[in-house]
């Protein structure tokens, strides 16, 4: 592998720490500039002066430079001396983090490093896919390992300090290895193409860290005090089906850095902490997901002044609590609160005052065991639609293991907030100040309602309800191969009912995701609170895969998006059907409800899932009143069906809009979905769309047929005249069995009763010849 090679010229940031470090060893250096200069302004514009003097300038810089290189390659030096004697010494001095980096050295090549090879792959992948580079078109991880060198915590030993009655540990972080191994593949965009495959064989992350003991020891907060020093080597290997040369790619170091920053900087660069909890109780359950109530309350102490970042509009008067505020700091001021979580979005009302009260209440769903919420405060202009940015705060949580959840923020003065929900269901209040110096506060209301586990149980209002205890993290269901995940589009509520251009849409649908599979449901007139109560069929899929879902406003030209989400598919149980209701995601209102069941194939009755040696019958009779694509009021229709990756078409009927087909297909009854397109055919012009359908044929009774008229969706009006039929010849031929054993018998009976009324009718024939 090949290691970076150094820029030439000098970096902007080494030029400043040594014109520091110059001015530190040579207090009268800015005395000496100002001489220098009047020097050479004479040599200049007065007189002329020898050219010995820009040649001493010159050479004792370059001394001067010199030295300062040296030193800090004896600095370099010493700090790999310090680690060396720490991995060779077999005893170390009484310090406090002596001990501490020697247990690291011991415990981190077979227990820690693969541990958190195996909880941060996921997250590193997560993060190039989402924010990878402009020429880089599709990434993937193929292997990440931390290697066996641990970071170097505490150097120069730990200092604590106290901040209004809290405990605060500083210390520094080293991690300067070489034994890292991080391999991406990328396949490239233009104008480059081909794959690349990015290795990073090496990583040094140098800052201070800052520890915050909270909750009786139940947990403590750690961040970095300022963004910490980041160089990543990279080397661009070769081979296999790579069909770039193996030469840098421009930029990607950069991009890496900057990836490697901004993450730091969102999670765990002050004032944004991250948590480490030490529960009492460990469960051992892997929690997925979760749903949150938050309920955003009231704010105090706003002010425009300390809001706005603009200089001009700052007060600099001052009161005695140090709040700074007057009748233009809050006159006609009109606030509302964005709360975010993940890429969902929801919004309060407008309210007026520096002490507005909302009251606004949120269901709010996480996809993961942590989260950030973040409280965006905006104002309204009076009489306009601009929304003015003012400020932010966030609270984080996290699951516990003992089932129990932290919430934590930044307090004034960068003290530590937190509070513990012992229970799902249990209320947490916070009031949190916005980021700023006298910015105000804002104060929430939280409530965990549930955790859901991977292993299909959940926790609910303090109690845990699965369908087995599983404490020692094993599933609970049957191995997810072979089983159906049924999923049915009850309603909505509060849907948007305008379009981002303030107009009615002409009616709503939804589009499911769930891994290759695509389904959409029918159109329903567009209401806030639109009904489908129709029901899909997927294949489950191992590995977590989420179920995607988009709504959509149906417009003439292009649809419009107006939400998403995403469901978390795992830990379903088998006869335990989930009735959820699911927030729409980058949107401001709007949710969906889901009923999702599993259901094994084996075990399902009839047509949920598929029928072994049997065939759909469908019979395409008719359509009427369809619409006239044509400009003489007619069209020439015919009918495309697609059944799963099957398609296939009627004939054409010219110039009509009620055609008579009268024509049958069949298809292998697999479970997939049967869709009708009626089109309009036109030998130069692409064929339109004039209606289709969905036939729900897979509840059928084997071997009945089913006669109904359907009404064609995305169109005005238009109905087709189908027949379909669910054949099974076994289930023939054993009715066909049964019907012959049924007039057998019959006949048996019959030739019984006939024989009966022989003997009788001959014996009345004797009695009566005796008698006379």
């Amino acid at each position: 592998m090949v290691k970076k090679k150094r820029a030439s010229s000098l970096d902007v940031r080494e030029v400043l720490g040594f014109l520091n470090q110059l001015i530190a060893d040579k207090p009268f250096l800015p005395a000496v500039i100002p001489v220098f200069l009047v020097v050479w302004g004479i040599e200049k514009w007065i007189f002329s002066l020898t050219n010995w003097v820009p040649l001493v300038v010159a050479v004792w810089a370059v001394f001067q430079y010199g030295s300062y290189q040296r030193k800090i390659l004896a600095e370099d030096l010493n700090n790999k001396w310090k680690q060396v004697l720490l991995e060779t010494s077999p005893t170390t001095p009484l310090e406090q983090c002596e001990w501490l980096n020697k247990l690291l050295i011991e415990v981190w090549p077979n227990y820690i490093s693969p541990r958190l090879s195996l909880r941060f792959s996921s997250i590193v992948e997560r993060r190039v896919k989402q924010r990878r580079s402009k020429l880089i078109e599709k990434i993937e991880l193929q292997e990440f390992s931390l290697g066996s060198k641990p970071p170097v915590l505490g150097l120069r030993g730990v200092r604590w300090s106290t901040s209004n009655d809290q405990r605060i540990a500083h210390l520094g972080f080293d991690w300067d290895t070489t034994d890292i191994s991080i391999m991406l593949l990328a396949k490239l965009g233009k104008p480059l193409m081909g794959t690349a495959r990015i290795v990073i064989n090496s990583i040094h992350i140098k800052g201070d860290l800052r520890l915050v003991p909270v909750l009786d020891g139940r947990a403590f907060l750690y961040s970095f005090v300022a963004s910490p020093d980041v160089r990543i080597g990279v080397a661009f290997g070769s081979g296999g089906s790579q069909s770039l040369p193996a030469t840098e790619l421009p930029g990607v170091s950069a991009w890496l850095v900057k990836l490697v920053n901004d993450s730091l900087a969102k999670r765990m660069v002050e004032p944004r902490r991250n948590c480490f909890s030490l529960p009492a109780v460990n469960l051992f359950k892997r929690a997925v997901a979760g749903v949150l109530s938050v309920t955003v309350m009231s704010a105090s102490k706003l002010s425009r002044s300390n809001l706005r970042t603009s200089p001009s509009r700052k007060q600099h008067s001052s009161s005695t609590d140090g709040y700074v505020e007057n009748s233009n700091d809050y006159k006609d001021l009109r606030t509302f609160v964005e709360v975010e979580l993940e890429e969902l979005t929801r919004r309060t009302e407008v309210q007026p005052g520096s002490c507005p009260r909302w009251d606004s209440k949120f269901n709010m769903t996480l996809h993961e065991d942590a989260g950030t919420i973040k409280f965006n405060l905006f104002e309204c202009t009076p009489g306009g639609v601009k929304y003015d940015y003012l400020t932010s705060c966030e609270v984080k949580m996290r699951y516990v293991a003992d089932d129990s959840t932290i919430f934590w923020a930044t307090g004034a003065d960068s003290t530590a907030i937190a509070r513990h929900a012992e229970f799902c269901g249990k209320e947490i209040e916070m009031t949190v100040p916005f980021e700023g110096i006298n910015s105000g506060e804002l104060t929430v209301k939280l409530i965990l309602k549930e955790w859901q586990f991977a292993d299909g149980s959940h926790s609910s209002n303090g109690l845990p309800m699965s369908s087995q205890p599983s404490l020692n993290g094993t599933s609970s269901f049957l191995p997810r191969t072979g089983r159906k995940i049924y999923v049915t589009i009850a309603e909505g509520k509060d849907l948007p009912s305008k379009d981002k251009y303030g107009k009615l849409g002409s009616g709503c649908y939804v589009k499911f995701q769930y891994g290759k599979a695509l389904k959409r449901s029918r159109t329903v007139p567009h209401t806030s609170d639109a009904i489908w109560n129709q029901k899909f069929e997927f294949d489950e899929i191992a590995g977590g895969e989420y179920l995607k879902i988009k709504c959509f406003i149906e417009e003439m030209f292009a649809d419009e998006n107006i939400g998403s989400a995403r469901v978390n598919l795992e830990g379903l149980i088998e006869g335990s059907p989930r009735d959820v209701w699911i927030p729409l995601e980058k949107v401001n209102s709007g949710e969906l409800r889901l009923q999702i069941e599993a259901v094994r194939v084996e075990d399902s009755e009839g047509p949920k899932g598929s029928t072994s040696n049997g065939w759909v019958e469908l019979a395409l009779i008719e359509a009427k009143d369809l619409v006239g694509a044509d400009l003489r009021g007619t069209s020439d229709p015919y009918v495309r069906v697609q059944y799963g990756n099957l398609k296939r078409r009627t004939k054409v009927m010219y110039k009509t809009v009620n055609p008579k087909w009268h024509q049958t297909l069949e298809f292998p009854d697999d479970g997939s979905p049967l869709e009708l397109h009626v089109k309009d055919h036109n030998h130069l012009l692409p064929t339109s769309s004039i209606g289709d359908c969905v036939v729900e044929y897979q509840r059928l009774p084997p071997n009945q047929m089913f006669d109904k008229w359907i009404p064609l969706q995305n169109v005005k009006k238009g109905e087709i005249h189908i027949q379909v039929t669910r054949k099974v010849p076994d289930l023939e031929k054993k009715s066909s069995l049964d019907s012959e054993s049924s007039v057998t018998k019959a006949r048996r009976q019959i030739s019984n009763q006939v024989r009966v009324g022989l003997y009788v009718i001959t014996f009345v024939d004797h009695l009566t010849l005796c008698v006379c």
